[in-house]
């Protein structure tokens, strides 16, 4: 008999794989039903594209290529302040199990389902859908986040979520302290990295085309990929474009609202790409001569765990790091460890002139070590103890 997993998770499935997508994508022996987090009903205030995604939870669900044991729905709209008022929460989850319920009847998911959460306002879905056991994944310090929330409402409906729980897991050192604390089954599981996907700039380096926007570029480029947010480090980036005119910065990733760039523009030597579709990110950093993994001290250093950092390690190239997060300490025969600007720099020009072979497989070896695959197997291994998951008898 198949697991039956439903996923309320706080990312759409598509078009950026996260930790959820990974996750999910590598339970064997399971059927899942995947629900993007809703949208409220005033998005489309702050942003367009939202109106779009109101009424997706109309359509019917998705199967995902490649995994057709998933298939991905929308939710629908909730009102907003659920994050400021638990009275708001409750009437949300209320539409939201119903919502929850049909769709599980329509594929046969009864009381033996396995409820898999990664936000703490699922805490008042739990008693309302039927399951079996409760997983929370805990990605996230939320009540960190900015916008309109109440640190005290959050950490409380994590608690709620978290205390009545099978099995918690958490990705960083601070997490899993503050969870285990409420829920001694707290087990720390990193993020990982698509290793098949960014290992292929070694593997299949000579038949990677240079990418267009990537052509004529001075070298060395160093390279980052991931969301422009405000735990980054921007001084740091400032003073490396300042200090190396002569190198290029490649920044790929989304700039979130609210973060403040313009200063950096004014650089000809930093270059602002946007978005890349994972497929095409071997092609990119194949190009790059390093990769920066630049977060600001303190900047919840115990609390993240990257998904860049593991995908750097993947790709085999040379990386520059801040002290944060903690999680670079482990990885520190490879990895160069910066712990102030100036040798920062140093760092950045020593890294550039790397000519170390063993280096470049020992960091695939750490990066195959951290992969999706293996973080699964070690997901499913805990919860296959516990009974919360089953086998296949052909396993």
């Amino acid at each position: 008999m198949k697991n039956h997993v439903v996923c309320l998770s706080t990312t759409n499935y598509h078009p950026l794989p996260t930790r959820k997508q990974n996750v999910m994508s590598r339970l064997r022996n399971s059927e899942v039903l995947y629900f993007d987090p809703p949208v409220s009903i005033i998005a489309p205030l702050k942003d367009k594209k939202a109106s779009a995604y109101i009424s997706k939870y109309r359509q019917p669900g998705e199967k995902v290529e490649g995994h057709e044991n998933i298939t991905v729905y929308a939710l629908p709209p909730v009102l907003p302040f659920f994050n400021k008022f638990r009275w708001v929460n409750r009437l949300n989850q209320k539409r939201q199990a119903a919502f929850v319920r049909r769709k599980m009847r329509e594929h046969g998911f009864g009381d033996e389902t396995v409820l898999w959460c990664y936000s703490p306002s699922s805490c008042d879905i739990v008693e309302q859908v039927p399951h079996s056991s409760l997983v929370y994944d805990c990605v996230d310090r939320h009540s960190a986040y900015k916008g309109h929330i109440t640190p005290e409402v959050v950490d409380g409906m994590e608690r709620d979520l978290a205390k009545p729980a099978d099995q918690v897991f958490a990705t960083a050192v601070g997490l899993a302290e503050t969870l285990e604390k409420i829920n001694p089954t707290t087990k720390m599981i990193p993020n990982g990295a698509a290793y098949e996907i960014f290992s292929r700039v070694q593997t299949e380096k000579d038949a990677l085309s240079c990418p267009e926007d990537m052509k004529g570029l001075k070298h060395p480029v160093y390279g980052f990929v991931g969301m422009l947010q405000e735990c980054i480090d921007y001084a740091l980036i400032e003073k490396l474009a300042k200090e190396r005119p002569d190198a290029t910065i490649f920044l790929i990733g989304r700039t979130l609202p609210g973060v403040d760039l313009s200063h950096l523009k004014q650089y000809k030597n930093i270059v602002f790409h946007g978005l890349v579709p994972q497929p095409e990110l071997p092609a990119y950093l194949a190009q790059m001569d390093v990769c920066l993994n630049v977060f600001r001290a303190g900047a919840l250093s115990k609390d993240v765990s990257p998904l860049k950092f593991y995908e750097y390690l993947a790709t085999g190239k040379p990386v520059v790091s801040t002290r944060e997060p903690l999680q670079v300490e482990d990885f520190r025969d490879v990895v160069y460890i910066a712990h102030d600007a100036d040798e920062f720099l140093a760092l950045c020009d020593e890294a550039a002139r790397e000519n170390a072979p063993e280096k470049v497989e020992k960091r695939l070896a750490y990066g195959e070590k951290c992969s999706w695959n293996e973080r699964g197997r070690q997901m499913e291994e805990v919860l296959y103890k516990k009974g919360v998951l089953h086998e296949s008898p052909d396993e």
